[in-house]
């Protein structure tokens, strides 16, 4: 009596789904396309709004990040990142994390893709490194737009930092490249949460609405000033540490303190992604 084998002949669990493949769907869908010309187009939306409004002027004595925006590319890009990593950069996190697996399901592919076979862990491990590389694309595009925008308005110079001193260009360049790479994992608890409730509902607005929604209660939360040091257990409480990489001694206490949250609500998540993923039972 033969045993039947495993499976079939030159079938590869891990050659299923390659990231190729699923980064190539992703890129061509409308929604990509459309969050990629928000962020490029807004720096010029903000160069246009200094040059309507003119030069910033600092309030009651202080200078802020924004009013020293125009003094070169390198404070324009600072600036870019500063309006927009509170809220505008988690929308593409949000999205493309919130919209990876619900909208397989609300297509009715998702069934499909597993019968191929695809293994669940495979696809969701697919969708999870595509998900986090378009969010990453989406942290460092805006940056470089702004940068390039910024030169070529402003031109190029050291960062005037609004506490006093100024960094020269090349080292404020790369303290930018720890800013934006700050800024991405402090958003790595908002894709872990848009992620999961992209397992447990087949409606994608409802994960990426889902997960911005906690994101905002988040932020509210930590203006409680009555939590007191409850708040450093939020994420919110640190998302702005980077503004610490932007001082003449670069400071790393607060983005190691904020990595160390960001990272333990993340694994988290993304296991209990995992696990949901795993014993659920998809007909869609």
């Amino acid at each position: 009596m033969t045993t039947a084998p495993a499976s079939a002949p030159g079938y590869r669990a891990r050659h299923t789904l390659p990231l190729r493949v699923e980064a190539a769907r992703q890129l061509r869908r409308r929604r990509t396309l459309v969050v990629g010309a928000v962020l490029a187009v807004l720096p010029f939306v903000l160069i246009a709004a200094f040059a309507i409004g003119g030069d910033p002027s600092g309030r009651d004595g202080r200078v802020t990040l924004i009013d020293t925006a125009t003094t070169s590319g390198v404070n324009f890009a600072a600036t870019a990142v500063f309006v927009s990593a509170g809220f505008l950069l988690v929308v593409p996190v949000a999205l493309f994390c919130g919209d990876a697996v619900a909208s397989e399901a609300s297509w009715s592919s998702l069934r499909y893709l597993l019968a191929a076979p695809v293994p669940r862990s495979r696809l969701l491990l697919s969708k999870l490194a595509v998900a986090l590389g378009f969010s990453a694309a989406a942290m460092v595009l805006l940056p470089l737009v702004a940068l390039a925008a910024g030169t070529a308005a402003y031109g190029w110079g050291p960062l005037r930092i609004p506490t006093g001193g100024s960094l020269d260009a090349g080292t404020a360049a790369g303290r930018l490249a720890v800013v934006v790479a700050y800024v991405f994992v402090s958003q790595l608890v908002t894709a872990a949460l848009a992620f999961w409730l992209s397992t447990v509902t087949d409606a994608p607005l409802g994960a990426v609405g889902g997960a911005m929604g906690l994101t905002i209660v988040g932020n509210v939360l930590d203006a409680v000033t009555a939590l007191g040091s409850w708040r450093d257990l939020l994420p919110a409480h640190w998302q702005y540490a980077w503004a610490d990489a932007l001082q003449p001694q670069l400071e790393w206490g607060g983005m190691v303190r904020g990595t160390s949250v960001s990272v333990a609500y993340a694994v988290v998540l993304f296991a209990l992604a995992f696990r949901h993923f795993g014993a659920k039972d998809v007909v869609s």
